[in-house]
C-alpha cells in the first residue's frame, strides 16, 4: 500500500502529535464532599413563616423521614407552626383511576388562583410499588400550569405501602403549608379503598370524581365512598360524551336520595364538567364555597375539624403502639418462632398472637 506522506514533494511537512487529552474533572472543583447546612427547628419555622418554599419542601422531607432524629426535629417544627395553621380551605379529591384527577387539579388550581387569589398547595399521594417499594412521583408533570405558577406548591408523597402513615404525614404537611401562607389546600388520594377514608379525615370538603360511559355507574354507587362525598363531579363531559354524563349524573342524584341526610345537613350535589377543556370548573368551586359557608353557619365546620383532630390523636396512638411492638428485640425473636409454629400447623394464628401480646405486656410491667 502506498503512503502519500512518504512522497518527496511532502518532505517539508511535519505531523503534529495532536492535542493532549483533557481531564474530565473540573480543575476548579474543590475537593471534599458537599455538605448541606443543617437547619435547626427555629430555622425551619422562620423560613416557613416567611413563605420560603425551598425550606418548606425540606421541612416536608423531614416530616416524611423515618429517622428518629429527624422525627424529633419535625415534631418541634410542627408544634411551633401549629398556632399559624387552620386558616385554609382543605379539599380532598378522589376518583377512579384515569378519571382525570391530576388534569382536573391543574384546571381547578389555576381557576382558584385566578378567581380567588392567594396561594395554593397540592399534596398528592402517589402509590408505591409492592415489589420495588418505589414511586414515580410524576403527578407534578401532569400539572403543567400549576407547576410553573409562582403561587402554587406541589408536593407528591409516596404511599410506601402504608396509607395510614402517609395520611398522618400529609396532615402534618397541611399544617406546615398553612403556616407558610397557603390558604387553599388540595389533597389528591391514591384512589383506592382505604385512602379515601384517610383523606376524608383531614379535609373540609371531599370531592369525588367519576366517569360516565364506562359501564360502571352501578359500581360507583356504593355506600362507603358515596356517604363520604360532599360533592360528586363527572369528568370528560364534552363531545359525544355529554349525554352519557348527564345520564350518569341523574343516576347518582337518584342514588344520593336513598342515603340518610349527612350530619352536616348538606345534600351532596352532582355536577358535570370537562377537565381537559375547562368547562364547568366555575360551578364546581361555587358549590365548594357554598358548602363552606353553609357548614360554618351551622357550626359543623368547627365540629368536623375537632373530630378530625381527635381521630388523628387515636391514630397516632395506634401507630406508636404498633411501632413499639414490632421494634422490640424480644418480640422480634419471638415472632420468628411463632411464625414457624403457625406455618407448621402446631399453633393457630390467634393463639400465637395472644402469646406474643402477653409477652409484650409482660415486658412493659
Amino acid at each position: 500500500m502506498e503512503h502519500p506522506e512518504n512522497n518527496p514533494e511532502y518532505a517539508g511537512l511535519t505531523v503534529n502529535s495532536g492535542v493532549a487529552p483533557v481531564s474530565n474533572i473540573n480543575p476548579y472543583l474543590k475537593r471534599g464532599r458537599f455538605v448541606r447546612k443543617q437547619l435547626s427547628a427555629s430555622d425551619y419555622v422562620e423560613g416557613i413563616l416567611n413563605g420560603n418554599v425551598t425550606i418548606l419542601g425540606q421541612a416536608v422531607t423531614l416530616v416524611e423521614s423515618t429517622i428518629p432524629a429527624h422525627q424529633q426535629v419535625a415534631q418541634e417544627v410542627i408544634e411551633k407552626c401549629l398556632p399559624y395553621s387552620g386558616k385554609s380551605i382543605r379539599v380532598g379529591i378522589s376518583g377512579v383511576p384515569r378519571a382525570g384527577k391530576s388534569t382536573s387539579i391543574d384546571e381547578f388550581g389555576i381557576h382558584l388562583l385566578r378567581e380567588k387569589g392567594g396561594k395554593l398547595a397540592v399534596l398528592a399521594i402517589d402509590p408505591s410499588s409492592e415489589r420495588t417499594k418505589g414511586s414515580i412521583l410524576g403527578d407534578k408533570t401532569r400539572m403543567e400550569k400549576l407547576s410553573v405558577h409562582p403561587d402554587s406548591f406541589i408536593r407528591p408523597s409516596p404511599s410506601a405501602g402504608s396509607l395510614g402513615g402517609v395520611a398522618r404525614k400529609t396532615r402534618e404537611t397541611i399544617i406546615l403549608c398553612e403556616a407558610a401562607g397557603f390558604d387553599k389546600i388540595l389533597v389528591e388520594t391514591v384512589g383506592v379503598g382505604q385512602s379515601e377514608t384517610a383523606c376524608h379525615s383531614m379535609v373540609d370538603f371531599f370531592l369525588l370524581i367519576q366517569l360516565a360511559g364506562t359501564g360502571d355507574e352501578l359500581q360507583g354507587i356504593k355506600r362507603g365512598i358515596m356517604e363520604m362525598a360532599d360533592g360528586i363531579v363527572i369528568n370528560k363531559c364534552d363531545g359525544n360524551n355529554v349525554d352519557k354524563c348527564q345520564l350518569a349524573a341523574t343516576q347518582f342524584r337518584n342514588a344520593l336520595h336513598l342515603f340518610p341526610m349527612p350530619e352536616s345537613g348538606w345534600l351532596p350535589q352532582v355536577l358535570t364538567y370537562s377537565g381537559f377543556y375547562g368547562y364547568g370548573i366555575r360551578e364546581i368551586w361555587e358549590m365548594v364555597y357554598q358548602y363552606v359557608d353553609f357548614v360554618k353557619a351551622n357550626g359543623y365546620f368547627e365540629h368536623r375539624r375537632n373530630e378530625q383532630s381527635k381521630y388523628w390523636m387515636y391514630e397516632s396512638i395506634r401507630e406508636q403502639l404498633q411501632g413499639s411492638f414490632f421494634h422490640n428485640p424480644t418480640i422480634a425473636d419471638m415472632l420468628v418462632a411463632e411464625e414457624r409454629a403457625v406455618l407448621a400447623g402446631q399453633r393457630t394464628s390467634f393463639v400465637a398472637a395472644k402469646q406474643l401480646l402477653d409477652a409484650y405486656f409482660a415486658l412493659l410491667r
